[in-house]
């Protein structure tokens, strides 16, 4: 194995702000369009819910192509995977931008790019992880330190996704579409010249043993890795359903529109981003400090998200409901990142990071189509109950979360 120190070395700032371009651009290809949809629904002359079905399809398709990419990514390479997956989400973009811009009824080819841009953020977005695991090597500080840059990005991407979506949107409807393919060129361009993978001297494994592997893990850490899959799609699922709800709230019953209504939806998004910012240079890899840390988050979200409906139509209490919430789902992401990322062994950590990643989509996939169902006629039970499911998850965190055991499950492995 190369000397740590060494491999330290050369990851330079320009290596991290490339690895973070990643989950910015992703982020921003999906959450920019969410301001955009009611324009969509008018512009296309769709409805609610299959407006809705143009954030699902990106993410569907993630969803079954993540755990390939990460099983890819472990046995070629990263750097290997990650760079056609962009290229497949820029084709994607211009996909279903010339169809917005060209056609009559554009709708199909809509979808048709997205889920090519899908394809592409299943095989770049959770390669990053792993990525991090490997250029710090055994360093979790650094590890955790670094996984909040990457968290942040992430975050951040939601951030600027409202604000960059109606500015577009104001020019030309379609320009977010187009405005995801030129951000993935930047983004090709960063990894292929800044991103140095460390080379490994050992052979990779045969795809029999790999999956030997992959059992093993489960059996020995299904408990944890399950319960940390379940907080991260519960979360998603929370974010997305409630920035769906948002939009069109500000839309429909408080008549904020354009550039200004990106603003008031990036509001929760920022302190999302500043918490998930902080916690990614606090947490160090401390186990017993995460396992708290989730807690506390779950707690904040569950009893956040329950007010949700009840404050609709008041939108300053609206907005710090949704703010509190944004905190805590912005505290827990890069929590769970590092709990996978500094405790899995690192010829599995592609795959597993993907299997999480993958459940967060499930997340992402899920929370618009459900909000537009529900939302005329069940919003406040639908908001009650998705407090009632986080309690019921933080029991799960209780008894699956054991920082002995997963220390004990550590050291044995290093064996």
């Amino acid at each position: 194995m190369e000397n740590t120190n060494k491999g330290e070395g050369k990851v330079s700032i320009w290596c991290i702000v490339s690895l973070a371009s990643i989950p910015l651009i992703m982020t921003l290809g999906n959450s920019m369009l969410i301001p955009v949809l009611p324009i969509l629904e008018k512009k296309v002359g769709i409805t609610s819910f299959q407006s809705s079905m143009i954030i699902t399809s990106y993410s569907v398709a993630a969803i079954f192509l993540i755990p390939v990419a990460g099983y890819l990514s472990d046995r070629f390479g990263r750097k290997v995977v990650i760079l056609p997956s962009l290229i497949l989400a820029l084709i994607g973009g211009l996909i279903a931008g010339f169809a917005s811009w060209k056609m009559e009824d554009p709708y199909t080819w809509i979808i048709i790019g997205r889920i090519l841009q899908g394809v592409g953020a299943s095989g770049a977005m959770p390669i990053v992880l792993p990525l991090v695991g490997d250029l710090y090597k055994d360093d979790d500080e650094k590890t955790s330190s670094c996984l909040g840059v990457i968290e942040t990005s992430n975050t951040f991407g939601k951030v600027l996704s409202p604000i960059l979506g109606s500015v577009f949107a104001a020019f030309l409807w379609f320009l977010p579409f187009f405005s995801i393919s030129f951000f993935s060129l930047i983004s090709i361009v960063l990894i292929f010249f800044f991103v140095k993978v460390p080379k490994e001297k050992d052979e990779p494994i045969i795809f029999k043993q790999f999956l030997s592997n992959i059992k093993k893990t489960f059996k020995l850490e299904g408990k944890w890795l399950f319960t940390v899959f379940l907080t991260g799609m519960f979360a998603m699922l929370i974010l997305f359903g409630v920035l769906f709800f948002l939009s069109e709230s500000l839309d429909s019953a408080h008549d904020i529109k354009g550039i200004k209504k990106g603003f008031i939806l990036a509001i929760p998004l920022l302190f999302l981003c500043i918490a998930s910012f902080i916690t990614g240079r606090n947490i160090k890899g401390k186990l017993t400090l995460i396992k708290k840390m989730m807690v506390i988050c779950l707690i904040a979200i569950s009893a956040s998200v329950l007010f949700v409906g009840f404050t609709s139509k008041r939108l300053v209490f609206l907005l710090i409901v949704t703010s509190i919430m944004g905190i805590a789902i912005g505290a827990i992401l890069p929590v769970l990142d590092a709990i996978i990322t500094e405790n899995i062994e690192k010829e599995e950590r592609g795959t597993i990071s993907s299997f999480y990643s993958s459940a967060r989509f499930i997340g992402v996939a899920a929370g618009p189509p459900i909000m537009s169902l529900v939302m005329k006629d069940y919003l406040h039970i639908s908001y009650i109950t998705a407090g009632v499911l986080g309690f019921i998850l933080l029991f799960i965190v209780f008894k699956c979360i054991q920082v002995d055991e997963i220390n004990k499950t550590e050291k044995n492995s290093a064996l």
